[in-house]
């Protein structure tokens, strides 16, 4: 039997059986099946060839003497969790099954193989393989689409945007400084999506959430043996992205001890794995971010100055939430649209209510305390207008020195007609008059919005 539905590319397969006869004996009935088939009889040079080469599926042996088929299934499973293993072995028992798919085998054969049950078995495995690759880098792009749309349209916003597309287009390193909440990864992103290194890998770390023994490996890797569970070479950060971004988030967390490799690292463009002796080339475009203050750390002697000036060539400083109230609406309304679109509530629209007492609030937690304000307002929400009760209560009793879009004096009653007014007026106002988009964002027909402002204009405007 010769596989037919496979893609014309030969599946590569990797077949690990330390007796030698029957490792040659499965090369040649798989490569009758137009397979592309590499054995070896050592557990080490299969990991070595892992390390090396792609495969998409392999076959490893039950009963070897170096390490177990079992063992070889865990290994795989924890280092490349999406390769399927295929067990083979003459124990046709009910424990040895369970064994292996506990172990995380794809699928078991007993000897002697049936190497037309064995195909089948490998034309299963390899467009599994292919699916959840597919299925990962479709989860990248949405990831990516998502991370890299930036929304505003407020003064801030837009100088923002211009500084991002002319810093994208130089190598040059960028320090990005904000309050936590405001987007600095998602800027980070932006000026990698707008660089060269676009097609390029896009890796960020925080570095505040790597423990100090690990962080040296984390960015500039190990070798085997340079401490305990270092089984194998692993490549850090630095050469990972190499023709790409790195982006290392709330850098002014680094430790003092590893400050000065940094630098070096970035003078040299070279890194020094932990416990090697050799160093590795590497070529990245670094953006920073941190939401401290560096210049007042360098002060404090908690940042090295000469590290300071090497990745900030470029600061790009993030404005904050509330210095762009304008912009608060036009987030709110994406949140909502996503979010109810996630739990089936398309129809949900955000009511005028709720909406001032968003644009009044001040967001000390910027985009981000918004986001997970109107996850929770759009999973509470029992109707089809997200209404004033859904929001947290910390939103509901907040009090502003002023009102923002009902009244200029906090302490001003007015009916809810003259509420409604100003908030449309406001929204058209920051929507540049564009009627389409006003209708839009407050959810109601053109028509009728178009009918509301010819009978506010006919009147004295509100004061």
């Amino acid at each position: 039997m010769v596989l037919t539905n496979l893609p014309a590319a030969k599946p590569r397969v990797l077949i690990l059986d330390d007796e030698q006869e029957m490792a040659a004996l499965l090369k040649r009935g798989l490569e009758r099946q137009q397979l592309s088939v590499t054995a070896v009889t050592s557990v080490q040079a299969a990991y070595d060839l892992l390390k090396a080469q792609a495969f998409e599926v392999v076959l490893t042996d039950l009963g070897m003497t170096e390490a177990s088929g079992i063992q070889v299934c865990e290994e795989i499973g924890r280092t490349y969790p999406e390769l399927p293993v295929i067990v083979i072995t003459a124990q046709d028992t009910v424990s040895a099954v369970v064994d292996s798919l506990r172990a995380g085998a794809f699928d078991f054969h007993t000897k002697p193989v049936n190497f037309s049950l064995l195909a089948l078995t490998i034309d299963r495995a390899v467009s599994h393989q292919r699916l959840v690759a597919e299925l990962r880098q479709l989860k990248q792009r949405v990831s990516k689409a998502s991370a890299s749309t930036m929304i505003g349209d407020s003064t801030p916003m837009k100088k923002l945007d211009a500084l991002i597309k002319k810093v994208a287009t130089s190598e040059t390193s960028v320090l990005i400084h904000g309050e936590t909440g405001t987007g600095k990864e998602l800027v980070a992103r932006a000026i990698h999506d707008a660089s060269n290194r676009r097609k390029k890998p896009f890796i960020a770390v925080n570095c505040a959430a790597v423990p100090l023994m690990l962080i040296e490996s984390e960015l500039f890797g190990h070798a085997r043996g340079a401490f305990t569970d270092a089984h194998r070479d692993r490549e850090g950060l630095f050469v990972q992205a190499s023709g790409g971004t790195l982006f290392l988030d709330e850098i002014g967390e680094l430790p003092m001890e590893i400050q000065p490799k940094l630098l070096r690292a970035l003078q040299e463009r070279k890194v020094r794995p932990v416990g090697s002796n050799q160093e590795i080339a590497f070529d990245i475009r670094l953006v920073s971010a941190s939401n401290r203050d560096l210049e007042q750390e360098v002060t404090a002697s908690n940042f090295r100055e000469d590290l300071f000036y090497r990745v900030n060539v470029v600061t790009v400083e993030l404005p904050p939430l509330r210095a762009r109230a304008s912009d608060v609406l036009l987030l709110a309304h994406h949140f909502v649209r996503r979010f109810a679109a996630a739990l089936g509530k398309e129809e949900l629209k955000l009511s005028p209510s709720a909406a001032e007492k968003l644009v009044k609030y001040d967001w000390p937690g910027n985009v981000r305390e918004l986001e997970n304000c109107l996850e929770r307002a759009v999973a509470f929400a029992r109707f089809d207008q997200l209404t004033i009760e859904d929001l947290p209560e910390r939103i509901r009793a907040y009090r502003a020195d002023s009102y923002v879009a009902s009244a200029n004096d906090a302490t001003e009653v007015m009916p809810f007609e003259r509420v409604e007014e100003r908030y449309i007026q406001r929204v058209f106002a920051l929507t540049g008059q564009d009627k389409a988009k006003t209708a839009g964002l407050l959810g109601i027909d053109k028509k009728a919005l178009t009918g509301k402002l010819q009978r506010y204009a006919s009147r004295t405007p509100a004061t």
